[in-house]
């Protein structure tokens, strides 16, 4: 019997990549700070609506407030991730301290202005973390070996996450403690900041200590290649929120399921965007190792494609039938094979074309993408589902379509870019 463990071992060791131990050890601190997250991700707006006794109104005010300042997060965390005052590591160690302070706050919020203010801070200190998280996985891996990489604390990121939403739900329905979940995500910030406090070493290369602090942003934006690639990544980031805020109300309110015409129940939802993240899980790296022999704006353009054949997979799912699950099944399943083939790149192509002392500017970039695409996305589905059926159902179409705009992009992008 050990004999077997250790040979199934053995095989996994071999089949994973191999990569500086700091990446893996990187990877174990996102996923307990992403677990703790999950605890809050969908439990906190319940708990401050149903519990509090904020309005719906209020609760998207101070999560919208939120945002703001961790676009000024993203913004000053580029620039101190890549100052020699700062570097990665001191970022992100402020980042998690600050994190945890935020949800010391929430923890004992019960009025609209330290639930913003909660909000506010917490925002501010993950703003600082993504950009400094990205550059220390850049810094620590060559060129090849970066797919795999930034699939590796990606999947991370994902484990993470679904465990804290399952363990976070359980820990509701047995004790109905919402308040503990803020002490919980407390804790597993304090252990992250542990983990880059005792195993993560600056990785900041070196470079002029009397750099102007701001530099690296006039760098960036007079970048025409950068500039040509955040066009083509807020399509995608507006794609990823369609899927987590449009799609599920869609599901629920427009496919016909049976003779009563209702549409898939909120149990079924439940059921299949867990698929879609085990999916996402399992293809993660499978997926970083098929497309590492193509040029990244190719690779991506695959991810395109696979965007535009879910989003008509989705009008199916509404507008046929027959087997409106099986569509819905197929779509889900295609836009995680679109997710897996877009996140890692989307962050090896930032670094592929960054100076290697702006890489954190560049990633804050990249990140302010992602703040971009869930402000255009979710508004845009909302008005199209308020409007007759014909447009809700169109809009999938509408946005399958889209995708020709951003391969088209990727294109010029791929001429634009020096190919080794």
């Amino acid at each position: 019997m050990a004999n077997r463990v250790w040979g199934a071992f053995e095989k996994v060791q071999r089949w994973l990549p191999a990569l500086d131990a700091r990446v893996w050890l990187l990877a174990g601190g996102r996923l307990l700070s992403q677990i703790g997250i999950g605890f809050t991700l969908f439990y906190a707006p319940i708990f401050f609506v149903d519990q509090v006794g904020l309005s719906a109104t209020q609760v998207g005010l101070g999560i919208g407030i939120g945002a703001i300042a961790g676009l000024i997060g993203r913004f000053w965390g580029g620039s101190m991730a890549d100052s020699p005052q700062w570097g990665r590591r001191k970022t992100l160690l402020l980042s998690a301290a600050i994190s945890a302070i935020a949800d010391a706050i929430l923890f004992t919020a019960d009025n609209f202005p330290l639930f913003t203010l909660g909000n506010v801070v917490m925002d501010f200190g993950v703003g600082l973390y993504w950009p400094a998280t990205e550059a220390v996985v850049a810094d620590i891996t060559v060129a090849e070996q970066r797919n795999e990489a930034f699939a590796i604390v990606r999947l991370a990121d994902s484990i993470g996450l679904g465990l804290g939403v399952v363990m976070g739900g359980a820990l509701i329905s047995l004790t109905g403690l919402y308040r503990a979940l803020f002490a919980i995500d407390g804790v597993t910030f304090l252990l992250f900041f542990g983990v880059i406090y005792w195993a993560i070493a600056e990785t900041l290369p070196d470079q002029p200590t009397d750099s102007p602090f701001f530099e690296g942003w006039g760098v960036a934006l007079r970048d025409l290649n950068l500039l040509t690639y955040v066009t083509v990544n807020i399509f995608f980031t507006s794609y990823l929120a369609q899927m987590q805020s449009t799609l599920p109300v869609y599901f629920n309110q427009f496919v016909s399921v049976g003779d009563s015409g209702k549409g898939l129940s909120e149990a079924t939802l439940s059921v299949l965007f867990t698929g879609y993240v085990v999916l996402t899980a399992l293809c993660q790296l499978p997926m970083a190792r098929r497309l590492k022999g193509l040029r990244l704006p190719r690779a991506l353009m695959f991810s395109a494609c696979a965007w535009g054949v879910g989003f008509v997979f989705i009008y199916l799912a509404g507008t046929l039938t027959t087997l409106p699950l099986l569509w819905a099944v197929l779509a889900l399943s295609t836009m995680a094979i679109a997710t897996v083939a877009y996140t890692p790149i989307s962050s090896a192509i930032i670094v592929y074309m960054a100076r290697d002392d702006l890489r954190g500017v560049y990633l804050s970039v990249n990140s302010m993408c992602w703040a971009l695409g869930y402000l255009i996305g979710p508004p845009l589905g909302g008005w199209a589902l308020d409007q007759p059926r014909a447009i809700a159902d169109g809009f999938w179409l509408a946005a399958a379509l889209s995708v020709g705009g951003a391969i088209a992009i990727l294109h010029i992008l791929d001429r634009r870019l020096v190919h080794p």
